[in-house]
């Protein structure tokens, strides 16, 4: 069967490997599924090459190219990527992926097609059925020179699995990706699709370019002198990606320096609200060439920090904001960012103003486009086109450029006075390598994901690129911070805190903030918290941070709640789920703690639709259900609480011990006592399974006694361990033994200190000592 495009042999090539078709026919079924789809979704008859044959495979005494010039001349090719297809020793990899990568650099189409929306996909359309490691990943990007994106076929569980996605699954809801076999064969039909009428579209418009030659008008004559503007040879790679950073920059700069380009009415309007807010959407690439796709994030990223160094008249969104949003909508391709949908994201976040772009590829020179839009209107307030050379190197002193022009247009009367002298040079935040920027946006991703481990390596990449890549260098904290490594944490903090004076004002506060976190105590972090919320107030994970603070830290559960609240109440505006499930179980905890069980019960139930049989979930259902009484209920919840659990590698002792916690939030003591006693009976020479049942029986006055014995055990064999050092002294303390309390009490204050590890409850058990020694002696 020939091709819907003359001159191609199939219309779609499926390469895979032998050994992923060989035990179910994987492979070959969703082959036949995909015909099926394709003949509901397509007028015409769609062809496919599926070569079935194991015995019938070329090799490498064959003339490789000759034998598959045919087959591969194809528009779309598939690759099936398993856990063994990135082999470069491979049939598949060599033969078929990179084979057809070189065809289509002397393509008619090339390797990616303008699409009828006029975005950009690419031609080679992968299918995944496992997860893949990274280094198959990084293997598979190198050699397409984009981002991967697949369409999933995965069915992954918390237990581990990590298979296909099976046409007949009998527990679909089972699967961590929440896909389903059909829909996901119906969006790879509606992706093959939109790839064919974008191919069909460009070929009918060559025709007619070539019947309809037309004189050029004067006007395009001198256009035409200024910039050469060729079709993109689609095959190269541009080396120097920060270029389109530079000329998106110069692209805000001309727009927003000069407040005549403006109606004066709309910017007045604009300007009597006080604050102007601006959001950036993502920069669409449609250069035919995916090198750049990083850099959509990029441009939007290094726009939103630079605008974000004028808190006190400018509200910038900050990408968090706009990302959550895009995901909430299902947009993952940034082609399908339409300006209607960026003014609908715009509006969830109170912006006046988006900026709206896409990049472009004219000859031997880049052309960014950029528009800002009035938010409420829909009004193109000005679009402007600007052209330039690969200059890498200019870049960061043309974003400190901006960063001037910018504030003269956005700030009201402070607008023509000069910078303070004394402003440090934005250009430390940044990088001046782009494999360095790009692994840090990859170790975003990561980060986002909550996949520190991941997201650890990344960073550690882009540093070793570029040691002084400050930002890179405080996300790093971060995720070794939520990864317990607290140590290393500590370090890279102090790294970025020692320069912070360099810094804009949003990373600035960051800095500090972290600083905070690891070297202060909670108001401190709370102070940076409500100065972050100075440039943004759209910021929920800022809010949840707050209410942590105020839970876990300070106690303080009736200012708590409101934080928590208002981080849910954002996402709400969003249409979006919480990014993850303690956003919901942290106000549930301090509902919990004031005796809002109504409340709590009705936010568990909101929480069940986003997190289903979520552990943490489960746990903080179960204590509620105990506190209330309801044994049938709470049984049910602990009875998942295990098997969830344990799918997920929880030891005995853990589970037990977490056991033990539900029943002592619920006020069943006995049950907590049983359960912790269990667990080190699980680990009876574990210290620190001595410890948490010694200060449980010292601090519910249980046993103090007993409590004091075990404690002694645990110093035994850590004397100048903080945490037993804190029980043994509050034992004393309740015993009476003040004097003696206060002593040890202080030690294990110095040592924690010195250790930088602030825990507000120590402080008040030191507290509490000091109050009882200095009674005694007024007495």
């Amino acid at each position: 069967m020939a091709s819907l495009i003359p001159g191609y042999e199939y219309d779609i090539f499926i390469s895979y490997r032998q050994k992923d078709n060989k035990h179910d026919g994987w492979v070959t079924k969703f082959v036949d599924n995909l015909k099926g789809e394709l003949e509901a979704t397509f007028k015409e008859d769609v062809s496919v090459y599926l070569d079935e044959n194991p015995h019938d495979r070329l090799q490498e005494t064959h003339n490789v190219d000759k034998s598959l010039e045919g087959k591969l001349k194809c528009l779309i090719f598939i690759p099936v990527l398993s856990q063994t297809y990135c082999d470069p020793n491979s049939y598949a990899w060599q033969y078929e992926f990179l084979a057809f990568l070189k065809m289509t650099e002397n393509d008619h189409f090339g390797k990616d097609v303008k699409l009828r929306s006029g975005n950009v996909a690419s031609r080679i359309l992968p299918i995944r059925i496992h997860d893949l490691e990274p280094e198959d990943v990084k293997l598979f990007e190198k050699e397409t020179g984009s981002i991967l994106r697949a369409m999933d076929f995965v069915f992954k569980t918390a237990s581990g699995v990590n298979r296909p996605l099976k046409a007949n699954e009998d527990h679909p809801n089972d699967n961590l990706n929440k896909t389903f076999y059909s829909d996901q064969i119906n969006k790879v039909a509606l992706a093959i699709k939109e790839i064919i009428l974008g191919m069909k579209t460009e070929q009918s418009q060559v025709v007619k370019e070539k019947d309809q030659v037309r004189e050029p008008s004067k006007e395009v004559r001198e256009d035409e002198k200024k910039i050469d503007l060729e079709k993109p040879v689609k095959s190269s790679k541009w080396k120097l990606l920060s270029t389109v950073a530079v000329f998106a920059i110069l692209i805000i700069a001309a727009i927003l320096a000069y407040p005549k380009i403006f109606k004066k009415d709309t910017l007045e309007n604009l300007r009597a609200k006080g604050k102007i807010s601006v959001a950036v959407m993502p920069f669409q690439n449609m250069t035919n060439d995916t090198t750049w796709n990083v850099w959509q994030d990029g441009i939007q990223d290094m726009l939103i920090t630079t605008l974000s160094d004028n808190p006190e008249d400018i509200s910038i969104r900050q990408t968090e904001s706009v990302k959550s949003l895009m995901q909430s909508k299902g947009i993952t391709n940034y082609a399908t960012l339409t300006p209607s949908i960026a003014g609908t994201i715009s509006q969830k976040l109170n912006a006046d103003i988006f900026i709206y772009g896409s990049i472009q590829r004219a000859g031997n020179k880049l052309r960014v486009n950029a528009k800002l839009i009035d938010t409420e209107t829909e009004e193109v307030l000005k679009s402007v086109e600007i052209d330039g050379s690969n200059k890498e190197e200019s870049i960061f002193d043309i974003t400190d450029s901006l960063r001037k022009k910018v504030t003269d247009f956005l700030i009201l009367s402070k607008l023509k006075k000069e910078l303070s002298p004394d402003f440090q040079p934005f250009t430390s935040t940044y990088t001046n390598s782009p494999e360095a920027y790009r692994y840090f946006m990859y170790g975003n991703i990561a980060f986002e994901k909550y996949d520190m481990p991941t997201a650890i390596k990344l960073f550690l990449q882009a540093l070793a690129i570029d040691s002084n890549f400050n930002f890179a260098a405080l996300r790093l904290a971060s995720a070794y911070s939520n990864s317990g490594n607290r140590e290393e944490g500590k370090k890279w903090c102090l790294k970025v805190y020692r320069k912070r004076e360099q810094m804009p004002m949003q990373l600035k506060l960051w800095a500090n903030r972290s600083y905070a976190m690891f070297f202060e105590t909670p108001y401190e972090e709370i102070k940076y918290f409500r100065q972050l919320l100075e440039i943004d107030d759209q910021l929920p994970m800022v809010y949840y941070g707050i209410g942590r603070d105020y839970l876990e830290e300070l106690f303080q559960y009736d200012k708590a709640i409101p934080e928590f609240e208002k981080a849910l109440e954002i996402y709400n505006k969003w249409d979006s789920k919480p990014s993850w499930v303690l956003d919901y179980i942290q106000l549930g905890r301090a509902y919990h703690k004031t005796g809002k069980y109504k409340k709590e019960k009705d936010l568990y139930k909101k929480a069940e639709r986003d997190f289903p049989d979520h552990f943490f979930l489960l746990g903080s259902q179960a204590i509620l259900s105990l506190t209330e009484g309801d044994t049938v209920a709470a049984n049910r919840y602990i009875e998942k609480f295990i098997t969830t659990v344990r799918e997920n590698s929880w030891s005995d002792q853990d589970i037990t011990t977490n056991l033990a916690w539900i029943y002592s939030e619920s006020g069943i003591m006995d049950k907590a006592e049983k359960y912790y006693q269990q667990a080190l009976s699980l680990e009876p020479i574990n210290p620190t399974r001595m410890n948490i049942l010694a200060y449980f029986l010292i601090d519910k006055d249980r046993n103090v006694n007993e409590g004091m014995d075990l404690v002694d055990k645990a110093l035994n064999l850590s004397p100048d361990n903080y945490e037993y050092l804190d029980t043994k002294g509050w034992g004393l303390f309740k015993q009476g033994k003040f004097k003696e309390a206060l002593e040890i009490l202080q030690k294990s204050w110095d040592l924690r200190m010195k250790d930088t590890n602030y825990n507000h409850e120590v402080l008040l058990h030191l507290e509490a000592a000091k109050k009882a020694v200095a009674g005694q002696k007024n007495n």
